[in-house]
């Protein structure tokens, strides 16, 4: 994964009584690609930097690598060798040049010219505090619900090859990840029942997921997959490289889904993206627990050039999430770029089950959340962010709000490597809250990921 891109941002805080417009963004949390290859699109949908491709389906082998960058692994660190030595002026300009090259990664040294990707990333971090809503480690009420330590939270491999339907072409592909470390309890198939597929590959707070395996067929401007998958709902994501921050927001833990089983179509054109889908309620793994059964959709669409807008959503039988009975959820996400360098994301998120919480029968479940990013990019090395989300809820029983706010930077020191320290505020002023009046808490984190 390309993690060219830098980003700062900081966020503007505005808390809402009622969900107002947001953004939902598809399987990537941010575009890291500071630098792209230059090569204009249109509605003919050309291949990435002038690779032409016909009704013969020729192979990728003949086409030249991206942005003449000729070396077999990492392009060298110079100014103009490769992709991206931009800055952005201003404070930019006080960090000097960064030229970080391209990433050395597995395909590159095993199969440089075949339509298969080999690759992954290790992510170390640690975190001072459980983040809320967790209150004591291990508990599964976060991502970072282990503190005080250094732990391995995601050692990830992946094997894909994509489905690349150009024109009139059809093809095939498929995908397959599996993870291990701190973060695989909480990405395991828990929408099951117990001790099946992944869930309760265990060790401690320890554990292994099997996120992905599906395969493809693409035709045209139409592709489907069918299998497990990520989710398409919300903006940030698992895997850790293509999220900004190490901590992820309330909204991405407690009202989205994180894996679905089942099948997803996606027609694409012109800038447009249109998703038709079924799956086995949320975050299941090749089984149904609650008969759950619902639908998957939604587009996403460039409004402006430079501003794109998605709403995707879920409606049905949830399975375990809903206990069974129906609901309904949406995430909307809107995306501007107000500069080179300064990008704004709006994300709105509503959820509502009739009769169940998490697997509990009897008890109805609302969610609103409100979350925003501001990313100022320095250059390819440096980047600063914020984000400050308001969230409300009555999984707790009485409807409380929980509010956060995030501030990091991500630096780049090569092309492989990532540094991500933030310092994170939760606070409600609820004593109904989690831990009650000790919900109000100052986190400090840090993480670093090595991409291969």
């Amino acid at each position: 994964m390309n993690m060219a891109r830098w980003t700062l941002s900081v966020a503007v805080l505005t808390f809402c009584a009622m969900p107002v417009m947001a953004q939902s963004t598809i399987q990537t949390a941010f575009n890291y690609n500071l630098a792209d290859c230059g090569c204009e699109s249109d509605c003919g949908c050309e291949s990435d930097c002038g690779c032409e491709s016909d009704c013969g389906c020729e192979s990728d082998c003949s086409c030249e690598s991206d942005c003449g960058c000729e070396s077999d692994c990492c392009c060298d660190a110079g100014c103009g060798d490769c992709c991206g030595c931009d800055t952005c002026g201003g404070m930019g300009d006080l960090f000097g040049d960064c030229c970080l090259g391209d990433p050395c990664t597995l395909k590159d040294q095993l199969c440089p010219c075949s339509p298969w990707d080999i690759g992954g990333w290790a992510q170390l971090g640690y975190h001072s505090d459980t983040t809320r809503m967790s209150t004591s480690p291990g508990d599964l009420g976060s991502f970072n619900d282990v503190p005080n330590g250094v732990r391995l939270q995601q050692a990830w491999v992946y094997a894909e090859k994509k489905a690349n339907a150009r024109g009139c072409c059809a093809d095939w592909g498929m995908r397959a990840d599996i993870m291990y470390g701190t973060d695989a309890q909480k990405t395991q198939a828990f929408g099951n029942p117990p001790n099946s597929w992944d869930f309760g590959w265990n060790n401690g707070t320890y554990g292994w997921a099997i996120p992905q395996l599906y395969g493809e067929v693409a035709y045209g401007d139409w592709s489907i997959i069918a299998g497990h998958f990520f989710t398409i709902v919300g903006y940030e994501v698992i895997p850790a490289p293509q999220n900004f921050f190490y901590s992820h927001s309330y909204t991405m833990y407690n009202s989205e889904p994180f894996t679905h089983t089942g099948a997803l179509a996606t027609y694409s054109n012109c800038g447009t993206d249109v998703y038709l889908g079924w799956t086995l309620g949320w975050d299941s793994g090749f089984d149904q627990y609650f008969s759950g059964s619902n639908f998957l959709g939604g587009f996403s669409t460039d409004v402006m050039d430079d501003v794109k807008l998605s709403y995707v959503t879920t409606i049905g039988n949830f399975g375990w999430r809903s206990a069974g009975t129906d609901g309904y959820s949406h995430s909307i996400v809107f995306d501007a770029t107000l500069t080179n360098c300064l990008t704004y994301v709006l994300q709105s998120d509503y959820y509502v089950s009739k009769n169940g919480s998490n697997g509990t029968v009897g008890q109805s479940r609302e969610d609103v959340g409100i979350n925003q990013y501001l990313f100022y990019t320095l250059n390819d090395c440096w980047a600063v962010g914020g984000r400050a989300e308001w969230w409300k809820s009555n999984f707790n029983g009485d409807y409380t709000s929980y509010y956060e706010i995030t501030g990091g930077i991500n630096y780049r020191p090569h092309a492989n490597f990532i540094v991500r320290p933030e310092v994170r505020y939760n606070w409600s002023p609820s004593d109904a809250a989690p831990a009650g009046n000790e919900f109000d808490q100052v986190v400090f984190g840090v993480d670093v990921i090595a991409t291969f």
